[in-house]
């Protein structure tokens, strides 16, 4: 696949926090872990209670370059009448204002839709060929979602989508990452690790109608599952729209970008935190 990455960090048009595929690129944890410190264990297996489905029924695609982006797509899935798909078990984490939030389905259509939301949240739209631009990108961040569901386990990463009580139609998007990075630890007194939100994209049609704000709760939910404490994430720092509602969450500033990074042309970030009253 063609390696594009345009600078994310310019994006001004969304409702989001940086994306896990945004400046260094994303980080978790493979394999094994042990317990933090901090962490609360919780008696039934979380594989029951958030319905996380097992094994991932695709694959990333391959290095060399594709003929469109169209097959760069389309070549990071199985066949699909080559594989048992198990059967699909929902289970919501929050419901509110019309909207419920549960885990992504590991099947062809909903991954597609997921990669579409976020693309058009965080793609940066260039003069010519922005089509074509387009449909790189977004296979981009498709690769990189089936990269994390296949490797992370299933209570060290999660997507979160948001749909209408009514209906399954995809509309938010949110990435719950448990990370151990020491920039942010040094905010987080007693904490070993935390989880991490990145990636919230609504799509375009449906902005402005408290998607966000159901988001949220259910990543309040999940830490609570999964023993976490701490939550953290990054906005801009001149999107007061999206701080408002990080804020009317619980969350608050605790550091921002250095200076120097609006001479290199990117936008300034802030670091929010929150501790989780759900654990008492």
């Amino acid at each position: 696949m063609a390696n594009l990455r345009p600078c994310y960090l310019q994006i001004s048009n969304s409702l989001c926090t940086e994306p896990w595929y945004a400046g260094k690129g994303f980080r978790f944890y493979h394999g094994s872990w042990k317990t933090a410190s901090n962490r609360k264990k919780v008696s039934q297996p979380i594989e029951s209670r958030v319905g996380w489905c097992g094994s991932c029924i695709v694959k990333c695609c391959s290095t060399s370059s594709p003929t469109s982006a169209a097959e760069a797509t389309e070549q990071v899935f199985l066949d699909d009448s080559k594989v048992d798909e198990k059967e699909e078990r929902f289970e919501y984490l929050a419901s509110e204002s019309g909207w419920k939030v549960r885990r992504l389905a590991e099947n062809r259509d909903e991954m597609s839709e997921v990669a579409q939301i976020q693309a058009e949240a965080f793609h940066t739209p260039v003069a010519l060929f922005d089509d074509v631009f387009f449909e790189f990108f977004k296979a981009e961040v498709l690769s990189g979602l089936l990269y994390k569901l296949r490797n992370s386990p299933p209570d060290r990463y999660a997507c979160l989508v948001a749909e209408p009580a009514a209906e399954r139609k995809l509309v938010g998007i949110v990435d719950v990452t448990a990370l151990r990075d020491e920039d942010v630890l040094q905010h987080l007194e007693g904490a070993d690790e935390y989880l991490y939100i990145s990636g919230i994209a609504v799509s375009n049609n449906f902005r402005r109608r408290k998607i966000g704000t159901v988001l949220l709760k259910a990543c309040d939910t999940l830490s609570h599952l999964w023993g976490f404490e701490c939550l953290a994430l990054r906005a801009y720092e001149d999107d007061m729209g999206a701080r408002k509602l990080y804020t009317n969450a619980g969350y608050r500033v605790v550091s921002s970008d250095p200076q120097w990074m609006t001479w290199i042309g990117r936008k300034r970030r802030v670091l929010m935190i929150k501790r989780s009253n759900m654990l008492d």
